[in-house]
């Protein structure tokens, strides 16, 4: 009888994770779900809530490495001007990984839908939780 406590025990600490991913997944669905709109209304400040306001964040482009929240938002103004340049946005979400309590590994597809021709490809995201709240600190979009 005296196995039975540690066999519960047991069983309650291989839950937790299960709780955690349910509680998470959501919300970071739920981020990419915000972004995409933020991005079709043509808010490309709004957009980027999802990412970490930090000199460390980092995006891998076609143009290459930038580092930094602002450097990355100002690109995004820069190449998307207009609404045209703009389209709308469509992400296919492909993989959501969780690699710890506080890391979320994301893989989908982004498309634009655009008048001068649709473009897309796919991205990996890193998600960090940062003070109870989920961010990408790491984004590659080719």
């Amino acid at each position: 009888m005296r196995k039975s406590p540690l066999i519960l025990g047991f069983l309650l600490l291989l839950a937790i994770p299960a709780c955690t991913r349910s509680e998470d997944e959501p919300i970071i669905r739920q981020m990419l779900a915000d972004q995409t709109a933020a991005w079709n209304r043509g808010s490309l400040d709004d957009f980027m809530k999802g990412y970490w306001n930090n000199d460390s964040m980092l995006f891998i482009g076609q143009s290459g490495i930038t580092y930094g929240y602002t450097t990355t938002l100002n690109n995004y103004k820069k190449h998307y001007d207009t609404p045209d340049k703009m389209g709308k946005l469509f992400f296919t979400l492909l993989k959501l990984d969780r690699l710890s309590p506080d890391y979320y590994f994301v893989i989908g597809k982004w498309l634009l839908k655009r008048k001068a021709g649709d473009v897309g490809g796919v991205y990996t995201l890193l998600f960090r939780k940062i003070g109870g709240r989920w961010f990408i600190i790491a984004d590659h979009s080719s």
